[in-house]
């Protein structure tokens, strides 16, 4: 019988990691791709250009979110799976990861390279635990930012704000819908949108996600 490295009980396999902790490993490992993914919308409260559809008084968008920065760069997620799945194939005297492709492309195959060991690492590997322990702390990180605990007192998130200045910059701080009010108002901007005018809120809010996101994937 042996200790489990991340959770410090008793594992009767004999093995570094426990099942129960490699089975939540292994999950958390499959939730990346996704959480990086679910992180854009945090980036920047602002997303450039405008159809000179919506006005509304916005005196500035907000600054680039530094943490989802950290965690969107190529030192960020993307970095740490593939430095731990690097050193997976030295220890198994493995030929080196070579990443290609945009970030998401090279997250998805770093945490495949990780999947594909998890029955060597549970089992064999001595860095297993701290291996296990930043890959929860990277979810742990990323799952605060998009579903905070305390989203009674946030309120529920609906998306970023699609109202503009006269420069023609979409606000995009991120509007929430907090219990008992009957209209949203943006906290940046000071914009509100009473109930009469939330299925046209949905709609631009849609749009202006799926034009960020081409953006996004056309730069990468």
């Amino acid at each position: 019988m042996s200790t489990c490295l991340l959770c410090d009980q008793p594992d009767e396999t004999g093995g570094y990691l426990c099942p129960g902790c490699t089975t939540a490993t292994v999950r958390r490992l499959n939730a990346l791709p996704g959480l990086y993914d679910e992180l854009l919308p945090f980036l920047t409260p602002g997303s450039g250009g405008s159809t000179g559809r919506r006005s509304a008084a916005v005196s500035a968008p907000l600054p680039v979110s530094e943490m989802v920065l950290s965690l969107r760069g190529p030192g960020g997620v993307v970095g740490v799976v593939e430095d731990w799945l690097a050193a997976v194939r030295d220890a198994r005297h493995m030929q080196p990861f070579a990443p290609v492709g945009s970030v998401e492309a090279r997250l998805r195959a770093a945490v495949g390279g990780l999947l594909d060991n998890m029955p060597w690492i549970s089992v064999s590997w001595p860095d297993a635990g701290t291996f296990a322990e930043e890959i929860r702390d990277l979810e742990r990180v990323g799952v605060s930012i998009v579903d905070p605990a305390d989203r009674g007192e946030r309120g529920t998130r609906l998306g970023a704000c699609p109202a503009v200045d006269a420069g023609g910059v979409i606000c995009g701080a991120i509007l929430r819908h907090h219990q008992g009010t009957k209209v949203v108002a943006c906290e940046w901007c000071g914009c509100t949108y009473p109930p009469a005018t939330w299925p046209g809120l949905k709609t631009w809010m849609d749009h202006d996600e799926r034009k960020e996101a081409e953006q996004w994937q056309s730069a990468s």
